[in-house]
């Protein structure tokens, strides 16, 4: 297939403006992402995107950074899979490094709980537009209906993420194989450069789910083996990456920054990401043959069912830290309507959202 530069400049265009704008973790990058590029763009089927996020979901990693360069990939090859990868990382990078330069000068980063406190309620209304349209695609009968809701329930419970896909995607192959009888018969000592990278880049390797996961990760190299953090310092590089719009895992930005300033950051960052390219751009081409097979296509429809699950129970939890107050509900609610009946850019009820709560705090 021949790709044209139009195709990699609106590559660009796309995964450069979601990654400025897509706040509240990988779910709604997630939501952002399939209005974007199913339901505006029309770049692929809903049945087609969610069976990436099936795929990208099995992959140690950033899920939701993941999924663009899979986009990527499917929208204009190797290079469209670099283009869409790197333009989604690097306005949160540059966001995230800026206000590292000021937290280590200053010891604080003011406007960012307040900016949030306004953005996570339009968060919410994206996701669960999100959860109402691919549902459609993916919950097609009673028996995916009850895998969604066990696996619902299972993330409520605290089950790892991991283990909820496989265990789901195993299930819908035993109730397809169970039907079949039946019709017959898972800062303070500097760190070197280097040292900073390869820890960054086994993080990258064999990270599963989600910010507080990468947490422990942190904690358990960067406090507890190397003391090269304080856990003031890890908790707030955390915030950071939370409240900054883009990957999460741009908190390795900002801890790069603290340990080795400008090129610690840079090294660090590339470290954590580099495992998700090379992973897509070696297992992508096997997708096709996932999806070809009997045996493994039932089971990534039962791992796209986990998936939708698990976005549903992150909407449920952020709902629990969204509502603390009318303003929130307020803004959720004419997020909402401007989503599903007026379709206003999301983008545009961010920038709303976290100027209201800004105001807000400050009157």
């Amino acid at each position: 297939m021949t790709y044209t530069k139009e195709i990699y400049k609106e590559i660009c265009f796309v995964f450069a403006r979601l990654g400025l704008f897509a706040f509240g973790g990988p779910a709604a990058h997630i939501a952002m992402m399939e209005d974007e590029l199913v339901t505006k763009r029309n770049w692929l089927s809903k049945s087609d995107f969610m069976d990436l996020l099936g795929f990208t979901n099995l992959i140690p990693g950033p899920n939701s950074t993941e999924l663009a360069i899979a986009l990527g990939y499917k929208r204009g090859g190797k290079i469209g899979l670099f283009l869409a990868g790197i333009c989604f990382i690097f306005p949160a990078m540059t966001i995230v490094l800026l206000l590292a330069m000021f937290y280590k000068q200053y010891g604080e980063v003011p406007l960012i709980e307040a900016l949030f406190s306004g953005i996570k309620p339009v968060i919410l209304a994206v996701i669960i537009q999100a959860l109402f349209r691919l549902g459609q695609t993916t919950i097609k009968d009673s028996k995916s209906l009850l895998l969604f809701l066990a696996a619902y329930l299972l993330s409520l419970m605290g089950v790892g993420e991991i283990t909820i896909l496989i265990l789901t995607g195993l299930t819908m192959l035993l109730m397809q194989q169970l039907s079949k009888w039946r019709s017959h018969h898972l800062a303070i000592e500097p760190m070197s450069l280097m040292l900073l990278f390869l820890t960054f880049l086994k993080i990258g390797s064999v990270l599963y789910g989600s910010g507080y996961v990468l947490l422990a990760f942190l904690q358990a190299e960067f406090i507890e083996r190397y003391a090269a953090l304080t856990s003031t310092q890890l908790l707030d590089a955390v915030a950071i990456g939370q409240f900054t719009p883009g990957p999460v895992f741009t908190t390795a930005t900002f801890v790069g920054y603290l340990i080795q300033g400008v090129p610690g950051a840079i090294l660090a960052t590339v470290g954590i990401f580099l495992p998700s390219f090379l992973l897509i751009l070696l297992l992508h081409p096997l997708f096709n043959r996932l999806r070809s097979s009997e045996i493994l296509s039932v089971i990534l429809d039962g791992i796209t069912i986990a998936s939708l699950a698990l976005m549903a129970s992150v909407s449920w939890q952020l709902g629990m830290a969204t509502f603390v107050s009318w303003v929130s509900v307020v803004i959720f609610a004419a997020s909402f309507i401007g989503l599903t009946r007026f379709k206003v850019n999301s983008s545009y009820l961010i920038i709303m959202g976290g100027f209201i709560g800004w105001l807000v705090t400050m009157f």
